[in-house]
């Protein structure tokens, strides 16, 4: 537990963290142009076609813990209004002084640490530990752009073999952007796309995920306490309809989305109506290969924290395992029981180390998948049965599943299932492993156990895949792009790449 953290323990009770969101998050209302805008519908309960109520809910029991109101399409064209009017002065700002805004970000949440872990353990359900660690990448991630934004020249010049003249690069904002949210990594997928906007100069529309409000809400609040310039960033809690109406609205210049395949491919679709600049950012179905050489136990933590981790609602999950036959058994039944010790419980508990899913919907998606593995007779080493069955009454909990010797062909190998269920497979040497890992329609990311470091690298070269991890859980540093290959998306968020998406290039040519 960090020392932040550790200093505000009394906060991380459900009944503390209730009252927080009570008194401190403005539910029923959107952030717009430097204001908390109360949406049509939130004091009137006969409200009929404005009224889009919303309920939240606590994923460790299933009851309602606020209800709210979402955005309508009339609410995106005052934010893309007030977003670019805003364009017009933050553009010009300093990258210095963008830099200061970013860290002022930073600093409003490391004060407020322990109310962001508490409200998206409350929203999400994911335990302490795994909230801590996300709002502090989330802070790291505001710090780090804030350090870019300073340091980026305004003005290079360019070299060229023509005599006489000069030639100057510049680097300016895409222009209003409207970046989309999930549920899974609240604030964090936020702070992914908001500093690099801002580092650039560009102003926002943020379309934070309907399920995982709470949390997200509080920024709205922090943009108020840093005086951020009025219509720079505005906050819409919405569903797909805000969502549409952004990445179709003529003021919006560039989406960044992080989502589904399904819904990645309907944004790219809007937007490609008036050709807009676009970020996407999808599926996954990553693979963990375990040569030969590797330590089992070793193996298997990582192996459970790639899959287990957030109950395997992770874009990047290390989903399928590909195990050399050697050691294929041993391995099996290490991890059978490693996965079978995992605490499950609720997020506020201190021992619970995998918490529910976020919703209600995602425990049906894992379910469906458990009837699939039945229809397709795959073996199941541990798992695949309903969480009741488990102990579960109540809450959004999945059991934690693993089948063995998947086919290729399986839709269990080929879909993403985006819960804590993993397939495994062996493999007799590096070329098969090789091979396995990239059949797939996705290649965002994966996983290489080896004690030989030099052949553990000579196979992630080999592996297609935007991001590897050799020996290492699942780490994400600001300073390495994101992004994968295939149907995982397009384009890049985090390190420079991630400003450079928010960036294009001007050159300036004229006489010596």
């Amino acid at each position: 537990m960090s020392a932040i953290l550790s200093n505000h323990t009394e906060l991380l009770t459900r009944e503390r963290i209730q009252q927080v969101m009570q008194e401190e998050v403005c539910l029923n209302a959107a952030f717009i142009d430097g204001e908390w805008i109360t949406l049509a519908g939130a004091t009137d309960t006969n409200a009929t076609a404005a009224n889009n109520a919303h309920n939240l809910y606590d994923p460790s029991n299933g009851e309602v813990i606020a209800q709210t109101q979402l955005c309508t399409a009339a609410q995106v064209d005052q934010a893309a209004i007030a977003a670019n009017k805003a364009f017009a002065t933050w553009s010009q700002t300093t990258g210095a002084e963008r830099a200061d805004y970013l860290n002022a970000i930073a600093d409003s949440m490391e004060a407020q640490f322990a109310k962001l872990v508490g409200l998206s353990v409350f929203n999400n359900g994911k335990p302490i530990a795994e909230a801590e660690i996300d709002v502090g990448d989330a802070i790291a991630c505001y710090r780090y752009y804030a350090e870019l934004a300073a340091a980026q020249p305004t003005q290079t010049v360019v070299a060229t073999n023509e005599p006489g003249i000069r030639l100057y690069k510049y680097l300016e904002p895409v222009g209003v952007c409207a970046l989309i949210v999930p549920w899974n990594f609240p604030m964090v997928t936020t702070a992914w796309k908001l500093a690099p906007a801002l580092a650039a100069g560009c102003t926002v529309l943020l379309k934070p995920s309907e399920v995982t409000l709470i949390p997200e809400l509080l920024l709205g609040n922090i943009l108020s306490t840093i005086n951020l310039p009025k219509g720079v960033v505005n906050i819409l809690p919405g569903a797909a309809e805000v969502g549409a109406a952004m990445t179709s609205h003529p003021l919006i210049d560039k989406v960044s989305f992080t989502g589904s395949n399904a819904v990645g491919e309907k944004v790219m679709a809007q937007a490609a109506t008036s050709a807009k600049d676009i970020s996407l950012e999808l599926g996954g179905k990553s693979a963990i290969i375990v040569r030969e050489d590797a330590d089992i136990n070793a193996a298997c933590e990582l192996i459970i924290g790639g899959i287990f981790a957030n109950a395997g609602q992770i874009c990047s999950a290390t989903s399928r395992l590909l195990v050399h036959q050697a050691i294929a058994q041993p391995l099996y039944q290490a991890l059978k029981a490693m996965t079978e010790q995992l605490v499950i419980g609720e997020g506020f508990a201190g021992e619970t180390q995998m918490g529910p899913l976020v919703s209600a919907a995602q425990l049906r998606q894992v379910h469906k998948y458990f009837a699939i593995a039945a229809e397709e007779q795959l073996d199941c080493l541990t798992g695949g049965i309903s969480s009741e069955l488990h102990g579960f009454k109540e809450g959004y909990f999945a059991v934690p599943t693993i089948y063995t010797d998947v086919l290729t062909d399986s839709r269990l190998w080929q879909e993403e299932v985006f819960g804590p269920v993993l397939v495994t497979a062996t493999f007799a040497d590096d070329a098969q492993a090789i091979q396995l890992a990239n059949a797939s329609d996705y290649a965002l990311a994966a996983t290489v156990v080896s004690a030989d470091e030099t052949q553990a690298l000579a196979v992630a070269s080999r592996v297609r895949a935007g991001h590897i991890w050799i020996n290492e859980q699942q780490i994400v540093l600001p300073q390495a792009g994101w992004g994968g290959f295939k149907q995982s998306g397009i384009g890049r968020e985090l390190g420079e790449d991630g400003l450079a998406a928010y960036q294009k290039s001007k050159h300036i040519l004229l006489p010596n």
